[in-house]
């Protein structure tokens, strides 16, 4: 197994993109398999680690990376000592980074003889989901896609009425960080970046042009993402499967630190279920 860690790479907006490749090298074409995190999250947390040698050992040629402006640095990838980038970051930008990701692998002239080009995976937890199956939907070079917990809707996540109109008036709000206890910044341009491209960053209607194979997982114990959001996305593509965990949370049964050997069950279940579907469709 071939782990190649915390490479850096360009971002479109002035900010590097640390990632991280796991495969087996045995000049063997594997399929693609990107995995996007989720809001307050990067590509360490907590069981991401041990998942991603799961995937390389059935062999998936797997791609994790943190967002360019999540908040972590290239001296400090785990939890946020960049929070003006955190503050900085949209859903546009999400998105232009896992282009430049995807781009880099294609085109890297050490991995040519590793991977298959012709069947590109794309993963994402919670809004990392939103991302994945937005640009599933612009992106034809996608074959599959997975949402895992993830997000139906941004619009609804925004604040409303006067707490909007105070958000626009102060420019910035907050959020702590549950386990950090960092007061997490969320500037107005989050929202003036969403309602200019509203368009583009519909779920409901990229759910819709989907026809790839599409597979949603899901917590019914989600208090984050609730079941009824994987159901929308369902209800929205007929054709793509829903796979409803009882009991499972948002963050999969995992932790951070994880320090166990293996994945929590519920990740390993969702992980399995993913890896079967990848499989059976590519």
């Amino acid at each position: 197994m071939k782990t190649e860690k915390n490479t850096i790479i360009q971002g479109e907006h002035n900010k590097p993109i640390l990632v991280d490749f796991i495969y087996k090298n045995n000049e063997k074409a594997k399929p693609i398999v990107i995995f996007c995190h989720g809001y307050k999250g990067y590509k360490d947390w907590g069981a991401w680690n041990v998942m991603a040698e799961k995937f390389a050992e059935n062999n998936l040629f797997f791609v994790k990376f943190n967002f360019s402006h999540n908040g972590g640095t290239m001296e400090q990838p785990i939890d946020f000592p960049d929070l003006e980038a955190f503050g900085n970051n949209n859903y546009s930008i999400e998105l232009d980074d896992l282009e430049t990701v995807l781009n880099f692998v294609l085109e890297k002239e050490t991995f040519k003889n590793e991977i298959d080009k012709n069947k590109i995976i794309l993963i994402g937890h919670s809004r990392g989901g939103g991302i994945v199956t937005l640009k599933a939907s612009q992106n034809p070079r996608i074959t599959t896609v997975a949402s895992w917990a993830g997000m139906s809707d941004i619009e609804s996540r925004f604040p409303k009425g006067e707490a909007l109109v105070q958000w626009k008036k102060s420019g910035i709000g907050y959020i702590e960080n549950a386990r950090t206890k960092q007061q997490m910044p969320n500037r107005y341009q989050l929202y003036e970046n969403f309602i200019a491209n509203k368009e583009k960053l519909h779920i409901q209607a990229a759910v819709e042009k989907i026809k790839i194979p599409h597979l949603i997982a899901q917590g019914t114990d989600d208090e984050v993402v609730l079941p009824i959001e994987a159901e929308n996305l369902h209800k929205w593509n007929p054709k793509s499967e829903l796979f409803m965990l009882k009991d499972m949370n948002h963050a999969l049964g995992s932790t951070q630190p994880w320090q166990e050997k293996n994945m929590p069950e519920d990740l390993e279940k969702v992980v399995n279920k993913t890896i079967t579907f990848i499989h059976k469709n590519n």
